[in-house]
């Protein structure tokens, strides 16, 4: 078929011959042979003339005996049946004409229950002793298509009509309830009730040995998570979750749930975190289970934001549903910004939209890459969507539409919002369908001001300072390579002086524009020269900078208490981005550092403990005689908030204290104080004589787990051994995950090198793998060349995808010489490939954007006296 079907080869789009109205869809998957068989009926209206019918197939063989496609009464057989594999099509060519309007085109299929966590997929899970496989499906981006052959994008919407023959004991589950079930010996027949109309990204399928809870929604909807047997019980706070939440959306969004049940599955192979198929959404386990045992403060929020961000998708992307991938960030975006709101709404003790700002700054980070692309990116190959699954789509799309309720108000966006579901309800829409309707509902130029954050990538940094009363404004694109990208956007400003009554917002549209703040600073009520700070509570998704007098008014601020979480998390991390990118000195950023000694704020301490790390191992690298200094200033940095907090739970204390102890307690491990590593190891011995002892709850596990890795070395491997006893022995995802990260903060190469090893052994699942890469300081050049030695297993194993991915920039970025980015290109020059392409060029311009703050850090006048200063003061 070298030259056959030609017009139809490398195009990102399906041929537009035929829509797809109804799926009459029969699966049979064997649990033992892990293979499948199938076969469709498929209702299609012919809309042009043409002998051919094309759709997308892959990894499955098609009977070509069996396609035919009927339309009023006649038959028309298939003349030649056409699988071109790099394109994921099938070709099927009629013999005449097919007549324009509505047929059945009808095939039988076979394919492989697969284990790469894609397409229709093998699950192993243990019963009873006995190791056993589950099927599942996973098709988000474009892998329905090797479950059976569909019109596998997303503006294809159909409703489906599923039958499945499993064995009779098995729980079989799909979008919709059962509506008939016949047993035949040992197999059943189980006939869904047909689907609304939907994308095929959506479809889902399970089948295995499940346990569940259930409960109601206040208006009557039934809602199930399931999970393997004996784990029932730590569905319950997701339950309680999601019956909570689909009510809150529903009055949000204005629109009804639409489906009459809704089930919530943990798997135990699972590749994303979860997936928001409509009426039966997939998680990891960690992301739907809580043990109240065994689990962590922060693994009980992580459950509560994805479970509401997947509830927030059977509106946002399921009911209206992107019309191609360019647009994704409407589905993830969204999902992720709503779930904030949600889980504020159930639970504001956890003051979660100070925690939003991890989102805004993981968007930010990587929105300052020249190989960043705009949050609507042009998407012409199906290998090409996975790598937009990123902080982009996610993070960005989050914090710009955080940005713009914040411009618009709450009330005004919310009631465009619910225009917008109830106009492109069943259907499909695009960024500028959103646009319109914000600008119709609010009056305000929605359309030009957004435009400039979607269709372009990258943001502003906006320099201020003061002058006679007049603030002096002017933005820049902000690179972290220190150079100047030539962007313009429209910046929502909002500043406050000296209190935060005193506040002014208005729209920067210019690259340099000039404030009157003379009735600001008239009505502030710090006298003299009161304190400036831009972008209120970071509801901009932009960067600031101050000049020297502003910087150290805010400094002052910080001491004196006098801003908000938000604003401090901001200030502080602008100031990292700020040094990293060699626009301001390290000594500088280190004074600010600590001015938050005394810092009590969950969000702004965590963001604090992150940049340490990040600072302590760019300093190893450019000036390797201060790093004891370093260490010793972090290390009285947390003391005073550690000891604070000291290491056992109060009765009562807050949700946030619990997950900050831990943090700290781990920063004071991974900086070497003795105190702390000999306290973790007395505790980790009384655990592991017994696993119920009060004295290692959860929330303190991961950071005595990394204690005791500090001690091991390869003539002193006791600690190491005992941890992966306690691995072995526990069933609990999120303790394996703990212990993994843990393992490999070891600073012993040798021992490196057997962490690596042992993520690769059938020990561990292969979507848990890239917990263990974020390897010590001292193991990167063993990760390094491990990765080179491994590549072509890792590849095999992973095949396309986002965990492939997380294996290049997990060991390349923590690089700081240019000589290693020459080596990483030169390495992946012959391995490269669509789906790895984006993130390997982000990981190699991260290697040059250290290896230029590391330059910078060695020409800094001074920093050695200032290091030893801070390292040695006394409080």
């Amino acid at each position: 078929m070298e030259n056959k079907y030609n017009e139809f080869k490398g195009q990102p789009r399906l041929p537009q011959f035929a829509d797809p109205k109804r799926y009459d869809l029969r699966l049979k998957p064997d649990l033992v042979s892990c293979k499948f068989a199938g076969d469709a009926d498929i209702s299609v209206d012919v809309v042009s003339h043409t002998k051919f019918i094309v759709l997308n197939a892959a990894e499955l063989s098609v009977d070509p005996n069996s396609v035919h496609f009927k339309s009023s009464n006649k038959l028309f057989e298939a003349l030649e049946v056409g699988l071109i594999k790099e394109d994921e099509i099938v070709v099927v060519e009629f013999g005449e004409s097919l007549p324009l309007g509505f047929g059945v085109l009808s095939m039988a299929f076979e394919g492989t229950l697969n284990d790469r966590m894609k397409g229709f997929y093998r699950s192993t899970y243990e019963h009873n002793g006995e190791k056993r496989n589950m099927a599942v499906t996973q098709f988000e981006p474009a892998d329905a298509r090797r479950c059976f052959p569909c019109w596998d994008e997303p503006a294809y919407k159909a409703t489906f009509k599923i039958t499945l023959e499993v064995p009779s004991e098995l729980v079989a589950l799909s979008n919709m309830p059962v509506e008939e079930e016949k047993v035949t010996g040992n197999l059943k027949t189980v006939h869904y009730q047909e689907s609304p109309i939907m994308s095929t990204y959506l479809v889902a399928i399970v089948v295995g040995l499940f346990d569940y809870v259930e409960g109601h929604t206040s208006d009557g909807i039934p809602v199930r998570v399931y999970c393997q047997v004996g784990k029932a019980n730590q569905g319950n706070f997701a339950l309680n979750v999601s019956v909570k939440t689909l009510p809150l959306f529903k009055e949000y969004f204005g629109a009804p749930y639409s489906l009459p049940k809704l089930d919530m599955i943990a798997i135990p192979d699972f590749a994303a975190g979860a997936m928001e198929n409509y009426g039966l959404v997939t998680y990891r386990e960690t992301a739907l289970l809580y043990d109240y045992k065994h689990s962590a403060a922060a693994n009980k929020q992580r459950v509560a934001t994805v479970v509401a961000h997947e509830l927030a998708h059977q509106w946002f992307g399921n009911l209206v549903t992107m019309e191609w991938w360019t647009h994704l960030w409407l589905n993830e975006g969204f999902a992720t910004w709503v779930s904030y709101l949600a889980t504020d709404s159930l639970f504001p003790e956890w003051e979660i939209w100070t925690q939003f700002l991890e989102e805004a700054t993981e968007g930010l980070h990587l929105d300052g890459l020249t190989e960043s692309h705009p949050i609507e990116v042009d998407i012409n190959h199906a290998g090409e969507i996975d790598e937009i699954f990123d902080a982009i789509s996610y993070r960005k799309g989050a914090s710009v539409i955080r940005m713009l309720q914040s411009y618009l108000g709450p009330e005004s966006f919310q009631r465009a919002l619910a225009s917008y579901i109830k106009r492109y309800a069943c259907s499909n829409a695009k960024t500028e369908d959103l646009w319109s309707v914000l600008q119709e509902e609010s009056g305000e130029p929605v359309n030009t001001l957004m435009n400039s954050w979607t269709k372009q990538k990258g943001y502003p940094v906006v320099s201020v300072k003061i002058k006679d009363q007049i603030l002096e404004c002017e933005q820049t694109q902000f690179l972290l390579s220190g150079s100047h990208g030539d962007g313009q956007w429209i910046v929502p400003l909002t500043l406050c002086c000296g209190s935060y009554e005193a506040r002014k917002s208005f729209l920067m549209q210019e690259k340099s524009e000039a404030l009157d703040v003379k009735d600001l600073l008239g009505s502030s009520s710090s006298k003299g020269n009161p304190w400036i700070k831009v972008n209120v509570d970071q509801t901009g998704f932009y960067r600031v900078k101050y000049d020297n007098e502003l910087s150290a008014r805010l400094r002052y601020a910080i001491e004196s208490k006098n801003l908000s979480t938000n604003d401090k998390y901001g200030i502080l991390d602008d100031s990292y981005a700020l040094s990293m990118a060699s626009h301001q000195s390290l000594s500088s950023m280190l004074a600010l550092m600590a001015s938050f000694r005394e810092e009590l704020d969950y969000a702004v301490l965590s963001n604090l403990i992150s940049i340490s790390y990040k600072v302590s191992k760019i300093a190893a690298d450019a000036v390797p005689d201060l790093q004891n200094h370093i260490k010793l200033f972090f290390i009285n940095l947390f003391q005073y908030s550690a000891e604070r907090l000291c290491w056992d739970a109060k009765v009562g204390e807050s949700h946030l204290d619990a997950m900050l102890r831990g943090e700290l307690l781990n920063a004071l491990a991974a900086f070497g104080h003795d105190e702390t590593i000999n306290e973790a190891i007395r505790r980790f011995h009384i655990f592991l004589d017994d696993r119920n002892t009060t004295v290692l709850p959860p929330d303190l596990r991961r950071a005595v787990y990394v204690a005791v890795m500090q001690r091991v070395n390869k003539s002193d491997r006791s600690g190491f051994e005992a941890l992966l006893r306690v691995y072995r022995e526990t069933d609990l995802s999120q303790e394996k995950t703990r212990i993994l990260g843990a393992l490999a903060s070891c600073r012993d190469p040798e021992i490196i090198l057997e962490v690596l090893n042992f993520l690769l052994c059938s020990e561990v699942r292969s979507q848990d793998c890239v917990f263990g890469l974020a390897v010590s300081f001292e193991g990167r050049e063993t990760a390094w060349k491990w990765l080179k030695k491994k590549w072509d297993h890792i590849h095999k194993t992973y095949g396309a995808g986002f965990l492939l991915t997380r294996f290049i920039s997990a060991t390349v970025s923590p690089f700081a010489s240019y000589e290693k980015a020459k080596e990483v290109e030169e390495f992946f020059a012959s391995r490269t490939k669509p789906y790895i392409a984006r993130t390997l060029k982000q990981s190699i311009e991260r290697v040059h954007i250290n290896a230029n703050w590391v330059q910078s850090i060695q020409n800094e006048m001074n920093l050695s006296e200032a290091v030893t200063e801070l390292a040695y003061r006394k409080y």
